[in-house]
Formats: C-alpha cells, sequence, structure tokens
C-alpha cells in the first residue's frame, strides 16, 4: 500500500548534493513530492526533508541508496515517529472591496494573515500541516487564485528525540 512517508536527510553542505539526491530519485521513478533544504544545527551540514509517497519497500530502498551516496551523513525516517510538520504557503487571491470581508474570515479562522493589500487582490500567508494548506487553498478558489507558492514540508521528530 502506498503512503506518503516524510524523510530527513543530513548531508554535507556542498555543491552539487541537491541535485545527486533529486536525480537518485528520478533515475529510480521515485516522485518526490516535496522537497526543502536548509542549515542544520551543525555547521557544515545541511538537513533536506524529503515527503515521497510509496510502499514500506520503496521506502527501504531510498534509504539504500541515499546511504550510497559521498555527502550524505545521515536518513531518518521522520513519519514513522510522532512528528511535527509545517508548510508555508504565499496565496494571491482576487478581492474586490466588496468581497474583503468575506475573504478576511477565511483568513482569520485559518490562523492565517494579510501580509500584502492591492487595490483588486490580497496576499494571503498561512502556515500549518499539508492539509491545512490544501483546505484553506480550495476554500479561496471560488475568489480565484491569482498566484500560489508553497515551500513544502519541513519536519522534526516530537519530544526528546
Amino acid at each position: 500500500m502506498s503512503t506518503r512517508h516524510t524523510i530527513a536527510v543530513l548531508v554535507n553542505d556542498q555543491p552539487g548534493v541537491l541535485q545527486r539526491v533529486s536525480g537518485l530519485f528520478g533515475r529510480r521513478g521515485f516522485n518526490i513530492e516535496s522537497i526543502t533544504v536548509g542549515q542544520s544545527e551543525e555547521p557544515g551540514l545541511s538537513r533536506m526533508v524529503i515527503v515521497t509517497i510509496g510502499d514500506e519497500h520503496t521506502l527501504e530502498q531510498i534509504e539504500k541508496q541515499l546511504y550510497k551516496l559521498i555527502d550524505v551523513i545521515k536518513v531518518i525516517n521522520l513519519s514513522s515517529n510522532p512528528m511535527v510538520a509545517r508548510e508555508l504557503a504565499l496565496i494571491k487571491v482576487n478581492a474586490e472591496p466588496s468581497e474583503r470581508p468575506e475573504i478576511m474570515g477565511v483568513v482569520e479562522t485559518f490562523r492565517a494573515s494579510v501580509v500584502d493589500i492591492g487595490s483588486h487582490n490580497l496576499m494571503v500567508q498561512v502556515v500549518g500541516d499539508t492539509t491545512k494548506i490544501d483546505a484553506m487553498i480550495e476554500l479561496l478558489k471560488p475568489y480565484g487564485i491569482r498566484e500560489l507558492s508553497r515551500t513544502g514540508v519541513t519536519a522534526m521528530i516530537r519530544g526528546n528525540v
């Protein structure tokens, strides 16, 4: 059965590492649903958080293949543990002045915020798990989404691990 997996990959902060990791997924036919990369708590190391879909065998293969890459230090299956996962989205939505109170109701319900106001649109920032972002997008679609940018998921294991 295919399920969504979130994995963290600790890598040396070197040029070309992202390309090698994403190339490995492509060559093996594994899809990357989301990928984020940034500094980690260790100087010289970056953390990649990758969301992919597959069964347990596929995940096992991904982990084995990642460890074959020279710059990969550690691979952690975050989704096998209780985790906190967040994503940020910026959504530019059509918003004539008469529609703004309705749109603000959606924004407040999702604990989102308006970060820019144009004469005929609003830019909304929303932070949360992927399902929250998806739900907000669905509710804003009837107004007309002009532009959408999502960061991809970043995640950590909960607690003292």
